[in-house]
């Protein structure tokens, strides 16, 4: 381990377990704020799929990363003025980060019981 990453560590007045779970949070927030509002259409959600994977994957402890844009939500362009902008709820996203020998997955979908796109871990291993 480098000294920046015992540094790093240093601050955490947690386990690893909730550092990983905390890292995956970041990781979650990251791609909803950063990305909701962007114009999509066929066009570049291959490229918008793509350049959210490839940002997060640069971050800190990421492992993996999986995004999948909701398509049925896109329209025929009726006008120059008309276009639609990704939405929470066209995101479909998996991710693993790992730190040490605890890996957290944590998810993105929206849910249709609670109308809200929902982000939470669903599984640990250590």
């Amino acid at each position: 381990m480098s000294q920046r990453e015992k540094d790093a560590a240093g601050k955490f007045k947690c386990t690893v377990r909730e550092r990983a779970m905390f890292e995956a949070g970041v990781k979650m927030g990251t791609i909803y704020h950063q990305f909701v509002g962007v114009p999509v259409d066929g066009s570049n959600v291959d490229i918008l799929e793509k350049s959210i994977e490839k940002g997060i994957l640069v971050q800190p402890y990421v492992k993996s990363v999986k995004v999948a844009i909701d398509r049925s939500q896109f329209r025929k362009k009726a006008d120059e003025y008309s276009y639609v902008s990704l939405t929470g709820n066209m995101l479909d996203v998996v991710l693993q980060v790992q730190i040490d020998d605890v890996v957290v997955t944590a998810e993105m979908r929206y849910d249709e019981g609670l109308k809200y796109p929902l982000m939470y871990i669903s599984h640990v291993t250590e």
